[in-house]
């Protein structure tokens, strides 16, 4: 009869022990997975319509500032052919879209409507309207950030055929 009830023991312990070690390891998973916040905060859709001409619109992409500025006719017109490979079409629409961030030391540029450029305060650095450099120090232009073109919709976070030929041209990083 001990033995019985020792092996009932046995196998009840073993049962216990092994549905532990299964919550545990589900557990550990569990915390090891990124937050569904953290997941969403990877892609950021814009919706290109609501833009206006020459109005720059600060938008946010995992924690750091995204530039949108939809280009009139003119700035179209005065673009040479490589700012034009900096441009996002969307419906016929020109954009620069572009992290917000100096390409020197991290300071955010301001737009100078009346001027239709950028200037980085910290050190004078300026961008034209296309995010390239017009006066030094920052090394390169502004960053555009990966994207995917959506019918009307930009999809941040998502790597399209367009953003893959503006890195393959080396327009962006």
């Amino acid at each position: 009869m001990n033995e019985n009830r020792r092996g009932f023991m046995g196998k009840a312990f073993g049962a216990v022990a092994a549905v532990g070690g299964v919550a545990s390891l589900y557990a550990m998973k569990k915390s090891w997975d990124p937050l569904p916040s953290v997941k969403a905060a990877g892609f950021t859709t814009l919706d290109m319509t609501v833009y206006k001409e020459d109005e720059l619109v600060v938008e946010k992409w995992r924690g750091k500032p995204i530039f949108v500025l939809k280009k009139t006719a003119e700035m179209v017109a005065k673009q040479t052919d490589a700012d034009k490979e900096r441009d996002i079409v969307v419906n016929g629409s020109h954009y620069m879209v572009a992290i917000g961030l100096c390409t020197h030391l991290g300071c955010i540029p301001a737009y100078r409507k009346d001027r239709q450029d950028f200037l980085c305060a910290c050190h004078g650095g300026e961008y034209d309207f296309s995010g390239v450099v017009t006066k030094a120090p920052p090394p390169r232009a502004l960053d555009v950030p990966p994207f995917k073109i959506d019918g009307n919709k930009l999809v941040l976070g998502e790597i399209g055929p367009e953003y893959q030929a503006m890195k393959d041209n080396q327009v962006t990083l």
